[in-house]
């Protein structure tokens, strides 16, 4: 337990709801940026970026309340490189750029080091 925790005692509690529901999130947004990289045409890559960015949002701005800076770090960069995707020049093709998948990744492997799935 740490002095934040001490000041805060139901962040504990909030913190395991966290742990509890990354390992889903994290599984949701790696299957909505496969489907991107999978997709056929430029809506199903989008709605499928934008599924991932929704949650990665959620993540990032609750991450560092928890004590999870690092993670709220990836999550906040991912969702930069999806937007900046969705608002850029390539967003009416049907293409998921590799940044994007190489970031989710990046995101996946750093959700597993806390909650020790991989």
């Amino acid at each position: 337990m740490n002095a934040l925790t001490h000041q805060f005692p139901g962040l504990e509690r909030i913190r395991d709801r966290f742990v509890d529901l990354l390992e889903d999130r994290k599984n949701i947004i790696a299957q909505h940026a496969l489907a991107a990289w999978d997709g056929e045409t430029t809506d199903e890559i989008n709605d499928n970026l934008k599924h991932a960015q929704n949650i990665l949002h959620q993540i990032a701005g609750s991450a560092g309340t928890v004590g999870f800076h690092e993670l709220g770090g990836t999550a906040l960069l991912c969702e930069e490189q999806i937007i900046a995707h969705l608002d850029g020049p390539y967003a009416d093709l049907a293409i998921c750029p590799g940044e994007i998948i190489w970031c989710v990744d990046t995101f996946v492997k750093a959700c597993a080091t806390i909650t020790g799935h991989a």
